[in-house]
């Protein structure tokens, strides 16, 4: 059976009414280095207003997901090309069917499987984000893809190992 835009929408819940399912942070370190993204981040792009960050934000992207519960939230994404508001979760269906243009994960004991695979998958195969970087504030294990055609490709580092993202225009890396 085939659906109509509009017959979709109308099976969609409000996304107004979803708020995010998102675990809280790991430890303090973990919250920190969240802190610290989001700041940056903000400042360096203090005279926007197209773009929103979200931090530890649940995003839904589809009515199976809802149904299974299979909630995936980003620690830290951005989306270029919208407005900058407050949001409970990030959804897809109410924004235009916009996914993030980058997503940061924060490596944990817990995550970080899941993290370099079933969501790198995820953001590689379903959400398409251009850009993906993850981050360990323990291990200092640090990594960044870019995805080319199909695939995301490992972004090589300069002479100081810090990864270019075209999606932020900046450098993100350890000092």
């Amino acid at each position: 059976m085939v659906l109509t835009a509009q017959e979709l929408e109308a099976l969609m819940p409000d996304g107004q009414q979803l708020l995010s399912d998102e675990p809280e942070m790991e430890s303090s370190l973990h919250y920190m280095q969240l802190l610290l993204l989001v700041t940056c981040l903000e400042w360096w792009w203090r005279g926007r207003e197209d773009f929103f960050i979200g931090a530890n934000l649940t995003i839904y992207f589809s009515r199976q997901q809802l149904r299974n519960r299979d909630f995936r939230g980003p620690d830290f994404f951005l989306v270029k090309g919208t407005q900058k508001q407050p949001r409970n979760a990030w959804v897809v269906w109410e924004e235009d069917g916009k996914y993030p243009d980058v997503i940061i994960e924060l490596l944990s004991n817990s995550t970080a499987d899941t993290d370099r695979g079933v969501k790198k998958n995820l953001y590689q195969n379903q959400f398409r984000t251009p850009e993906y970087f993850w981050f360990s504030p323990e291990t200092l294990e640090f990594a960044g893809f870019r995805l080319q055609g199909n695939q995301y490709q490992s972004i090589s580092a300069n002479n100081i190992g810090w990864l270019w993202s075209e999606t932020l225009q900046l450098y993100l890396g350890i000092s």
